[in-house]
């Protein structure tokens, strides 16, 4: 019998269910803490299965680079000329790439015309993002997304769209693959700097104000068109038309040929496509009789009743100069104008002197640089030294090259009333015009050009310009060019300068053909018989469409003039 001490102590039956409790509680927060874990890993990966990837600094920087958008552009009535699309290019980071050859199989089988060679190095690289093919196609797009293929990825780029592709091509210009403007207008627009790039939209997403041209697509089609046809029935290497406003020194159309497509901007790198009305400088030959005419009149030392003796060449130095078709009498100086007399014009120079003749030709703006908003704009090629001699050439056409534009914008100021007004190709309203404008001959000469444009048109070279209802008034030009250092007989540069309606002349035509051929069954290619006629066919349709009503009865009748 055990004594009372070694008896073994008796638990309480509460502090087993303790024990008990106690571990079922440290099991439940053991399953809470793990529950709690996993639901957070499980939250953290549905977030970034939800979450793009962080793109790299590369990918921001590109992003970054084509995000600003373009403001449209649109003629005088509002139709676009150039706009923005929403394109795909392709892009990868090769960091990020497994597989290269997995990739490259993928990629081929899509785009087939991605460069094997150059595409496999770029991804092989350790850059961080690079491009791989720029604007391609929506099926593509889907296609290669389609794939699956790691650290190969998209990005949505503003691409410019020409609606009117080739029509008004060196007006607008184009853009390279960042879309930064490049050339024509759309180089004009990045050159304004950020200030004035706000004021008209240029990166803002949103309310982007379109960049209105005083450009009207109607016309500026019309002179394309007729351009055409002239370069096809006169086989001429090259034409170019001009239509301004003589009011207010805006360009309404502006065309050369042959031109370009904007949308495939590659073929601007064709030299033979450049803008030779405002990046080419010519001989403009007998045109240029019209401002010797314009300056021997304004100087006071000639009238209207004048004559001068185009009996004899005129011989200086070495040199002869002659008459195309000779008269072989003295010449009223109306007469000199609508026979188109070398001697004639020559000796009215003379009247003026060498330093009066380039003063005037320095005050109509035709020895500097066109003031425009085109970055394609040729100076003039002048003499380095002005002599009798070269006064003499110069004052028919020889011996000074200019650009079209430049012949255009002078020509506006002798039948305006006398102010020179740089041409434009924005709107421009009466306030700036008021401005913009200078006084470069007296509203008298300005009327007495009118009268000889006129007089030109009934009775002179310009015969084939007349259009029934419009009182159309011009002068011809047929230059030689200049081949291999001397004037070619049979290679010519014609023109012909052209105003309507004469007893308030609206607007300027000038029309241009490099080295035109006779027609078939005819034996002369001068400007009264081809660039003459096409002015005409431009005037005939474009007068309509720019409200120039036709009149018929007295108002055909010649402009008189009291000088």
């Amino acid at each position: 019998m055990l004594a009372p001490a070694e008896r073994l102590p008796r638990t309480s039956p509460d502090a087993g269910r303790s024990k008990r409790d106690d571990s079922r509680l440290r099991l439940v927060l053991a399953m809470v803490a793990f529950c709690a874990v996993y639901a957070l890993i499980a939250g953290r990966l549905v977030q970034l299965g939800l979450t793009p990837d962080q793109p790299s600094i590369a990918y921001r920087t590109a992003q970054d680079a084509i995000s600003a958008a373009r403001p449209d552009i649109i003629d005088r009535n509002g139709l676009i000329l150039a706009t923005d699309l929403k394109t795909y290019s392709l892009y990868a980071e090769p960091r990020r790439i497994i597989d290269v050859n997995e990739a490259m199989i993928g990629l081929i089988s899509v785009i087939t015309d991605l460069p094997v060679e150059s595409t496999r190095r770029r991804l092989e690289s350790e850059a961080g993002f690079v491009w791989l093919k720029r604007e391609i196609t929506p099926e593509q797009r889907d296609a290669v997304h389609d794939l699956g293929i790691p650290g190969i990825g998209f990005l949505t780029e503003n691409r410019r769209f020409y609606p009117a592709g080739q029509t008004a091509s060196h007006i607008v210009g184009h853009v390279d693959v960042d879309n930064r403007g490049i050339a024509g207008l759309e180089k004009y627009i990045d050159a304004q700097g950020l200030k004035d790039l706000h004021a008209v939209g240029f990166g803002n997403g949103r309310d982007m104000k379109p960049v209105r041209l005083s450009m009207d697509l109607r016309v500026q089609h019309v002179v394309r068109r007729e351009l055409s046809l002239a370069l096809e029935r006169y086989r001429a290497i090259a034409g170019i038309g001009i239509v301004l406003d003589v009011k207010s020194g805006e360009v309404v159309a502006m065309s050369s040929l042959p031109d370009y497509d904007p949308n495939d901007p590659v073929q601007a790198l064709d030299k033979n496509r450049m803008n030779r009305a405002t990046a080419g400088v010519f001989e403009m030959g007998s045109v240029f009789k019209t401002f010797t005419t314009a300056m021997a009149l304004d100087s006071g030392r000639v009238g209207l009743e004048d004559r001068f003796d185009a009996r004899n060449p005129i011989r200086i130095a070495r040199h002869r100069i002659r008459d195309f078709h000779a008269k072989r009498r003295i010449l009223s100086v109306p007469e000199v104008f609508i026979y188109s007399s070398n001697i004639g014009t020559a000796k009215m120079a003379q009247e003026v002197g060498v330093d009066g003749h380039r003063d005037f030709l320095q005050r109509i703006g035709m020895l500097d640089r066109l003031d425009s908003e085109l970055p394609e704009r040729a100076p003039p090629l002048k003499p380095r030294e002005w002599t009798q001699l070269g006064s003499m050439t110069i004052s028919f056409g020889h011996g000074l090259s200019v650009t079209p534009m430049h012949t255009a914008a002078a020509a506006a100021a002798l039948v305006n009333g006398g102010k020179l007004l740089p041409p434009t190709f924005m709107s421009r309203d009466d306030a700036e015009t008021a401005e913009a404008g200078a006084q470069v001959i007296s509203p008298g000469t300005s009327h007495a050009m009118r009268y000889l444009f006129r007089l030109n048109a009934e009775k002179g070279s310009g015969r084939r310009a007349e259009v029934d209802g419009y009182l159309v008034g011009g002068k011809t030009g047929t230059a030689e060019k200049v081949v291999d250092g001397r004037y070619s007989g049979d290679k010519r540069f014609n023109s012909f300068l052209a105003a309507f309606p004469m007893d308030d002349p609206r607007y300027v035509v000038l029309v241009v053909l490099d080295e035109p051929k006779p027609e078939p069954g005819k034996h002369s290619a001068t400007a009264g018989l081809n660039t003459a006629p096409t002015t005409a066919n431009i005037i005939r349709r474009i007068a309509p469409m720019l409200g120039v009503k036709p009149r018929f009865g007295k108002d055909s009748q010649t402009i008189m003039v009291s000088y």
